[in-house]
């Protein structure tokens, strides 16, 4: 029987921004496959519980606190994500934030709150886990998650856009640089995934009708809908994939002219 290349039995996995949504579902799947999952956010009793719950389910979880935005902080994490399981083979930066605003009407504060959040603190993250990975002479993976409105456009959605468009650019020169360290890196690129916080304005008139229009699937993605494009770039099964965006949006960018 040939080796389950999926299986992350032996990893040490870091999520950031697992409090909540996406990181919180990508927590559990990473734990579902095997590794030992260190969830980091600002919200530490969210992570505890998450925690738990992994552990309940037959897995390793440690809950710290990173607030990817303060470089003491990412310090601080990731030396007490040591102290728990040694060193963190597989990041998935993810943690980001959104602020929908008309071009004209962004202010500067609006640009460094976005900016600062999905680029610069994803740089950091990953600089600071490429930095105890290349100490420890291992190999590893990260999966910085970008957006489908990194590679297209959406009204109202330029900050975000660009935060994200510049986090793929990134993704692909640090794999340019790092694949001699043999550390891969990619992103991942959700569509409209449904969540907590849209599932209201989806289910309304004026969100059905953008899915009839804009969707080719007509209909939302669900989280479950990332797990096989997640397990594949942070595990063995993508070895060789490195410097990719892959988008997962139910053909949302072949939407026709």
């Amino acid at each position: 029987m040939s080796k389950n290349r999926f299986d992350l039995t032996g990893r040490v996995a870091l999520v950031t921004g697992a409090s909540s949504g996406l990181g919180e579902h990508f927590a559990q799947v990473l734990a579902e496959a095997g590794a030992k999952v260190v969830v980091a956010a600002r919200r530490v009793e969210r992570l505890q519980h998450l925690a738990e719950r992994i552990k309940s389910a037959g897995g390793d979880a440690a809950a710290v606190a990173m607030d990817v935005t303060e470089p003491d902080s990412v310090k601080a994490a990731f030396e007490e994500a040591g102290r728990f399981f040694g060193t963190i083979d597989v990041l998935i930066n993810n943690a980001g934030v959104a602020r929908s605003v008309l071009f004209a009407k962004t202010r500067e504060e609006d640009w460094d709150f976005v900016v600062d959040t999905n680029l610069k603190a994803s740089w950091r993250v990953a600089r600071a886990f490429v930095e105890q990975l290349s100490a420890a002479g291992k190999p590893g993976s990260i999966v910085n998650i970008s957006s489908i409105l990194g590679i297209g456009v959406g009204y109202g959605e330029s900050l975000y856009a660009t935060s994200k468009a510049g986090l793929i650019q990134l993704t692909r020169h640090m794999a340019l640089e790092l694949m001699r360290n043999n550390i891969r890196v990619n992103a991942l690129c959700p569509g409209y995934i449904e969540t907590e916080l849209n599932s209201g304005y989806f289910q309304s008139e004026r969100g059905q009708a953008y899915l009839k229009n804009n969707i080719p699937s007509k209909k939302l993605g669900s989280v479950e809908d990332l797990s096989g494009a997640l397990l594949l770039l942070a595990s063995d099964a993508g070895a060789f994939i490195t410097g990719v965006a892959l988008p997962v949006d139910g053909g949302h960018l072949l939407h026709s002219l």
